[in-house]
């Protein structure tokens, strides 16, 4: 039978029967509060991370694909069936579609602006849009009643004083000089300044009308991985494809691709740094937790003398006595995970679904705090919680063995 589990789940947490001791208590709510600050800073980052992410690509795509400036200065990618069939043969390759990206300028009659008029022709765009909407809609670019619409940003539109139903004069420069009159149709804000300063979104026909393309060109392809956690390797991989292909005389145009890791590595290295700061909070919290429990064990060891000497008198070895407030210890450090992991996980579903915490969005990108609760990384950190506080609670339990028997009958 094992005697020192059976004894470290049945005896009292206090002494003589008593409630537990103050530092036992001290213990389980610092255990509990370490949990919880390590839960919080993993399901913060990770919400960040989701939704940086989620932005950057709403602008960008997982890969972009350019084309080289040819001998007349053109950099127009035609989407031949050729390389068509290229980029279908690629299995990792989810989805792809033409973008139009053009300069031009929105005026009214008291200011202008530069801006760059790209097409709104792929869904997840469209959705990304929707999802930063706060006013108006997103036009259906399917219907011709829409060509003359566009979408633009919070900031575009306060530079310029316009609202939803305004409309703008939009001046597209080439060799003539083309105006349009365009209606606002939505106004969205994505809370990244880089990005809502410039991008304006219309139709694919506005778009070739200001630029003369045909429907089986653009400025660049949007190119949809299968995942995301893959997008270096297969961006190589990627390139390699159309060099093969370039070398095999295939293809007759050089083709670029890159990535938003690098069309947006400020925001990345931003992530990465949060990264670091968790490694330091973690490791904070799980410090502030072992050493507060090693306290709460000395405190158990103290209460707990006279049983000490009393199963020493009955002949227990020192390890088996150790044995039984490491695991009298580790009731207190579960019952603090316990409750830590409760309040925390009830806390960040509250902020994930309510949004109870608000940020500046003019230095963290999004106005409130988010979160996301994966239940691996959680399972992960209690486990590792769990390891550590056992492994820490080795070391103190040892001071059992200089207790005597005699002494502790007499002292009682």
């Amino acid at each position: 039978m094992n005697y020192p589990l059976y004894l470290g789940r049945k005896i009292s947490l206090g002494s003589e029967g008593r409630n537990a001791s103050p530092g036992v208590k001290v213990a389980t709510a610092a255990i509990s509060l370490s949990v919880a600050v390590m839960i919080a800073s993993i399901a913060i980052v990770l919400g960040f991370k989701r939704e940086i992410t989620d932005k950057v690509l709403g602008f960008t795509s997982h890969v972009v694909m350019t084309a080289e400036a040819g001998p007349e200065g053109d950099n127009i990618i035609t989407l031949t069936p050729t390389l068509k069939k290229i980029l279908d043969s690629q299995d990792y390759v989810k989805d792809y579609s033409l973008q139009i990206s053009l300069p031009a300028i929105l005026k009214t009659p008291e200011d202008f602006k530069g801006i760059f008029l790209r097409t709104l022709s792929d869904t997840r765009t469209a959705d990304f849009l929707r999802s930063n909407l706060i006013s108006g809609r997103i036009p259906d670019y399917s219907q011709d009643s829409a060509r003359l619409e566009i979408v633009i940003s919070r900031m575009a539109a306060n530079q310029l004083g316009l609202k939803q139903d305004d409309k703008v004069d939009c001046y597209f420069i080439n060799d003539d000089v083309m105006v349009r009159r365009l209606k606002i149709a939505g106004v969205y804000d994505s809370h990244f300044d880089a990005y809502d300063d410039l991008m304006v979104y219309g139709s694919r026909a506005l778009s070739e009308a200001f630029s003369g393309l045909k429907s089986n060109q653009g400025s660049s392809i949007l190119i949809t991985l299968d995942d995301f956690k893959d997008m270096d390797e297969k961006t190589i991989r990627l390139q390699n494809t159309m060099d093969k292909a370039l070398s095999e005389g295939i293809i007759y145009k050089y083709y670029r691709f890159e990535n938003a890791h690098v069309q947006a590595a400020n925001y990345f290295q931003w992530l990465s740094m949060l990264d670091t700061n968790v490694i330091v909070v973690l490791t904070l919290m799980m410090i502030v937790g072992c050493v507060t429990l090693i306290s709460g064990m000395l405190t158990l060891i103290l209460d707990k003398k006279r049983f000490i000497g009393l199963l020493k008198a009955l002949g227990a070895p020192n390890g088996k006595v150790r044995e039984v407030f490491v695991y009298l210890a580790m009731r207190v450090a579960l019952t603090g995970i316990f409750i830590g992991n409760i309040l925390m996980i009830i806390s960040l579903y509250l902020q994930n679904r309510y949004h109870f915490f608000k940020l500046d969005a003019s230095s963290y990108y999004i106005d409130f705090v988010p979160v996301e609760l994966d239940w691996v990384a959680i399972g992960i950190l209690n486990l590792g919680v769990i390891a550590v506080v056992y492994m820490t609670l080795i070391l103190p339990s040892r001071i059992i063995s200089r207790i005597s028997p005699s002494a502790t009958m007499r002292s009682e």
